[in-house]
Parts: structure tokens; sequence; C-alpha cells
């Protein structure tokens, strides 16, 4: 390997590859100085702003095969320790001054609207246009001066600086585009040559031409979630290399289980795309996961628990995928898979199945008799604390073993109480 560096060089960058999806990657590991697209080569250079970054990047994708919209790409330290001018400049994208910048910003905790973006950006120059999008490497915004000296200063001055305070931080890079074409004035576009475009009609999309027509899951780059959750490591037995999206769970209890209840357990650890109990064998069944890596954390945490009086088998299936069919429970487009928001925070929360629940989305009236009343029929409730986060009621409670409380979940998550959906997880508190 290498000597260490700053420099990271990335292979088999394909064309359907951008640069905030690379940048996307390395993100949880520090701030990224430069990022040059070698297009020619299919190669990107980029910059850590120190090497221990750069050293916590290579460690952990050393362990975890990094992946962008389903490319294996290939990372090693760099031979230059630095990048300078003239690397940057063999770059003919996002490197190429223009007067127009594309705007990723990460770590979003707070509403980013046009408003905020030009008090940003136009203490540098004449901002003429502003347009916002999601897209899979999340908020982004095209910001178009009248000048390309105001975007270049603009770029220069405010490249990896934050919005507010320990968050939204932006990441500049050069759009290729000539003139950004802006339909309505409202918060995710403006046109402030143009102040008498409409506001646009409710529930049409702003700009369908500049976003991801639709973005499918998990929302945000894979590897860059789980790098987050688990601090650039991974859980003890998880290798993270594996490929296989389907898992076979057998030793069901064919009269209490079905589809449903695989998924709520399922979803703990990653997006269902879909799951077949199998007709032929019915204490078997087939469930294909969102990854690879999600499938393994399902059955390296779910092996040997215990489910309706049996002990689970979970091993990693044959089958690549489940074909669709009368008998296939369709989950793809669930609103009930988890890994869509905040993907970092539900791979955190991954474990073995726990004698305590936590449950979230509660009605803001709720008691604790009517949260015993919901789940008793699962087996005996030793305690429960209801208690408040961020102005919403939330609950644990403690079963007197692991199968109750994994009936319990399998059986109530997503159910109604009162006027709400609750959301079941399992909780590694050990006492309350």
């Amino acid at each position: 390997m290498a000597e260490p560096s700053k420099v990271i060089h990335v292979r088999n960058v394909g064309h359907e590859i951008s640069e905030p999806d690379l940048l996307q990657l390395f993100q949880p590991f520090g701030v990224i100085n430069k990022l040059v697209m070698l297009r020619a080569k299919n190669q990107a250079l980029l910059q850590m702003q120190d090497v221990p970054s750069a050293i916590n990047a290579m460690q952990f994708y050393a362990n975890v095969q990094p992946s962008i919209r389903g490319r294996n790409v290939y990372v090693q330290f760099s031979s230059h320790q630095e990048l300078t001018t003239m690397e940057q400049n063999t770059q003919g994208r996002g490197d190429e001054p223009n007067r127009i910048l594309l705007v990723t910003i990460h770590h979003m905790l707070y509403p980013i609207t046009v408003e905020v973006l030009h008090q940003v950006f136009s203490p540098h120059g004449h901002v003429e246009k502003i347009v916002t999008f999601q897209k899979s490497a999340g908020f982004q915004a095209l910001i178009q001066f009248n000048s390309r000296q105001s975007a270049v200063a603009a770029r220069n001055s405010l490249q990896g600086r934050n919005i507010y305070d320990g968050c939204c931080q932006l990441d500049i890079q050069f759009s290729n585009l000539e003139e950004l074409q802006v339909n309505y004035n409202n918060e995710r576009s403006r046109d402030f040559t143009n102040p008498s475009l409409p506001s646009e009609q409710k529930g049409r999309p702003s700009q369908p031409g500049y976003g991801d027509a639709g973005v499918g899951f998990p929302q945000m780059n894979n590897a860059a979630a789980i790098a987050a959750a688990f601090g650039g490591g991974l859980p003890p037995g998880i290798s993270g290399t594996n490929e296989r999206c389907t898992v076979l769970a057998s030793n069901l209890n064919p009269d209490r289980i079905d589809e449903d209840k695989l998924f709520n357990l399922f979803s703990l650890y990653g997006n269902i795309v879909r799951i077949k109990l199998l007709r032929n064998k019915p204490d078997h069944a087939l469930v294909q996961m969102g990854d690879g890596f999600q499938s393994e954390l399902a059955v390296h945490f779910l092996k040997g628990a215990t489910l309706f009086g049996k002990r689970l088998e979970v091993n990693f299936s044959k089958h690549s995928n489940i074909t669709m069919g009368a008998e296939t429970h369709e989950y793809l487009n669930s609103n009930l898979n988890r890994f869509n928001r905040n993907a970092a925070k539900n791979y955190r929360y991954c474990c073995s199945p726990t004698k305590m629940i936590h449950l979230s989305t509660l009605p803001q009236d709720v008691t604790e008799e009517e949260i015993v009343g919901h789940l008793e029929e699962h087996g005996t409730i030793v305690n429960t604390k209801l208690f408040e986060m961020n102005a919403k009621k939330q609950a644990l409670v403690l079963f007197e073993n692991e199968e109750q409380a994994t009936e319990a979940l399998v059986s109530k998550h997503a159910s109604s109480l009162g006027d709400s959906m609750i959301r079941i997880s399992f909780s590694q508190l050990q006492t309350i």
C-alpha cells in the first residue's frame, strides 16, 4: 500500500457517478478540501483535510466495499501528498470556473430555503437565480451569479463552511450549465431578475428538470450511512463484504407468522424489498433486503432468536432475489421501511432482540395504562416508562424475556393506538 496521504485515489468512477456522490462517500470521515474528477480515465482524486481523516476512510473501506449507484469503486492512497493546480486543471467538469455553482448541503439539520442561500451567497456578488432540489446525494442548489468572478469568489470563501453552527455544511462545485431555467418564484426557486414570475400551483414539483425524477432507497449512500453510524468501524461479527440480498428464515411457527410480522422484524436491519412464505415448506420464508450489508445484519442479529415458541434459523439464500408473483408480498415502496430516513441512526440501533422495546410516534395524551393494555397479551410486562423527547411522547416497556418482547414488536409495530400509528424497536437499555 502506498504511503498514507491526505489525497485518496478512486478508480472505476463511471460517468453516472457525480461529484456529490463521491463527496458523500467520504464525508463521514472529515472535511474534504478538494475533489478532482478525471473523467477521461474514470478516476477521481480527493483531498481530505488531514492524513488521519484519510487513514480512517481507507481503514473503513478496507472492510466495506464502497459502491455508488450499484458500481463498486476502488480506493487507495494517492502518490500525491497534496493536490496542486496542475492536477485540478486536468479536470473537465466541476472545477472549470463558471458563473453557476452546484451546492450540496451536508448534515442538514435545519431547512434551507432560497432566502437563506441568497443571504449566504449575495455578499460575494450579484445572485441572479437560485434553484433548489432533492437528489440522492441530498439537498442541492444551483446558484447563478452575474459573473464568473463572483462565483469563484463565493466558492473560495464558502467551500466547506457551515451555514449554521455545527451543521448544514456547504460543498461547492462549479456547474457545467450555461443558464438556469427558473419557472416559478417561491421558497424552492427564484429568478431575482424577473420578480413577476408566478409562485406555481400547489402540488406541482418546482423544477422537474434538475432533480432526480424519483430517488429509490437508500436515500443516503449506504456506505456513508454505515460509516456515520459505527464511527468508521463495523459491529463485531459483521464483514461488510456480503453481496447476497436475500435470506431464508426457517423453523417459523406457520400458525402464527405472516408476511407483515416478518416485515416488522426484518425491517429493523434494513429496507425490505419483498417477502415470500414458501407454500411447500410452511415454516420457511424468503426475505429480500435492500442490499447485502442489510441482509448480513439480519442474519447476524436474528440467528437463534425465539419467536412464537420456535427458535429462528436465518441464513443467506441461494436465490439472489425473489421473483414477483401472486404469493409474493411487495414492500419496495412501503413507507414503513425504516431506512429511507435517518439511515445512520437506524444502523446504530441494530441489535439482537432484547427484553426491552422502545415505542415512538405515540399519541400526545397516551397513558402508561393504555400502553400496557395494548401490549400485555404478548407477555408479562415488568416495567414501563413514558417520557417526552423533542416534545414527542415515547415509551420503554420491559418484558419478562426476549421472546415476549419480540412477539410484541412483530405483532404491534405499525399498529394503531388512539389516533397514531406507533413504531416499535428493541432498546439496548438494560433497566428503566
